[in-house]
């Protein structure tokens, strides 16, 4: 059991360090004012599910979700 809290611990490291990588590669999301007189391009506007940023926004979600995940596995007391 030890080597399994090890092995997943190592996991936890590495997605800590990826989403820390991901989270500096995006763009900020300050459009300032231009965002209310719709200048700012919509987010349904530029297909962003194709684009890069689409693509580290998605990679983002499923890399919280498995550090939630692990964080809540690695505090299980057996």
């Amino acid at each position: 059991m030890e080597i399994l809290k090890i092995a997943l611990t190592v996991v936890f490291v590495i997605v800590c360090l990826a989403l820390t990588v991901i989270v500096l590669f995006q763009e900020g999301k300050s459009a300032g004012l231009g965002a209310i007189s719709g200048v700012a391009d919509t987010y349904w506007g530029k297909n962003k599910g194709r684009s890069v940023e689409g693509k580290l926004e998605k990679f983002t979600t499923v890399l919280a979700v498995l550090f939630m995940v692990l964080a809540v596995v690695l505090n299980i007391k057996f």
